[in-house]
């Protein structure tokens, strides 16, 4: 994807567009919005998420998801909430973009304020609007669901210490929950009922233990493509820390990524595909894509190292 930049560095978006495949001028607006973006806000994810993942898509309500990543394993059981009646409603997994665009805020606003608690309302409604979430129609209710899923489940991470099994109790990811208002009584707003959440002591530990920082442009440009906003972290995780190129084979990320499919024959075209966006948006990443798999290049972070212990 160097190659890309250098591209439209060189000839400009028009004639880039011009010399690629049609099927490549979707890669070729998005890194061009990446290389034209001035801002270098940062967002903040959890270490243990750039090696595992929340599902893709809908799990059935009841599922347990397990997912094993390099060196640590993640556990996320589907928990209830109480109901207005007295009673309470199973939820299952959280899933999907959404989903990681709303941990991705709580996330962020606890590193950076250095507090567990996390001011909702109109903090995160002009946050996901500035992600181009809009507060209406299906997405309002795509983002009230994963926040319910959020409020209600379990999390566990297992890391593998150097052969030793070092286990975060299970635990939920936020205390309390996010509760929204009505939607049909509240529809121009996303409005919560509570100012406030407070993450779970726990994952609140864990995250200011193992932050890695994101830049934040970047995840708005991927902001619906769930398994590019994987690929994406991953890399911002990875890449800088290594001394020497790093092969990895397909089938190693056919175990890491390709949840979703029966085989590797039917995942891979959909791994190039959502990878070549998430290195479009990381302009500095060095990867090469070969037959028998990826290269992983040492390569500059996607924001400044000074940013990076903001809030710790």
């Amino acid at each position: 994807m160097a190659d890309v930049h250098n591209l439209i560095a060189r000839f400009g978006v028009d004639r880039a567009r011009e010399m690629l495949p049609t099927t490549d001028r979707k890669v070729i607006d998005t890194a061009a919005a990446a290389l034209a973006t001035e801002s270098r806000a940062m967002g903040i994810t959890y270490a243990g998420f750039c090696l595992t993942s929340l599902p893709h898509g809908a799990l059935a309500d009841n599922e347990v998801w397990r997912r094993q990543g390099h060196g640590v394993r993640l556990i996320i059981e589907p928990g209830r909430l109480p109901t207005p009646g007295g009673g309470d409603k199973l939820y299952g997994v959280p899933y999907g973009a959404r989903a990681r665009m709303i941990m991705l805020y709580l996330q962020t606003q606890a590193v950076q304020t250095g507090s567990p608690e996390i001011e909702l309302g109109n903090s995160m409604y002009q946050w996901l609007t500035r992600m181009g979430i809009s507060d209406g129609g299906k997405q309002y209710r795509d983002v009230r669901e994963q926040a319910n899923r959020i409020s209600a489940c379990n999390l566990t991470f297992v890391w593998d210490d150097d052969g030793r099994k070092a286990t975060y109790a299970k635990d939920s990811i936020i205390k309390g929950g996010i509760t929204f208002a009505d939607a049909e009584r509240n529809s121009k707003q996303l409005a919560l009922w509570t100012e406030k959440v407070r993450l779970s002591d726990t994952f609140y530990k864990a995250l200011r233990e193992h932050p890695v920082p994101v830049w934040e442009p970047a995840i708005k440009l991927i902001a619906n493509k769930s398994m590019a906003i994987d690929l994406y972290i991953w890399l911002a995780y990875r890449l800088h820390v290594l001394t020497g190129p790093t092969p990895i084979s397909w089938a190693a990320l056919f175990q890491q990524f390709g949840f979703s499919y029966r085989n590797l024959k039917h995942f891979k075209p959909r791994l190039v595909e959502a990878l070549t966006i998430a290195m479009a948006v990381y302009p500095e990443a060095k990867v090469d894509m070969t037959d028998q798999g990826v290269t992983l290049y040492p390569s500059a972070p996607p924001i400044p190292e000074r940013k990076m212990l903001v809030g710790r």
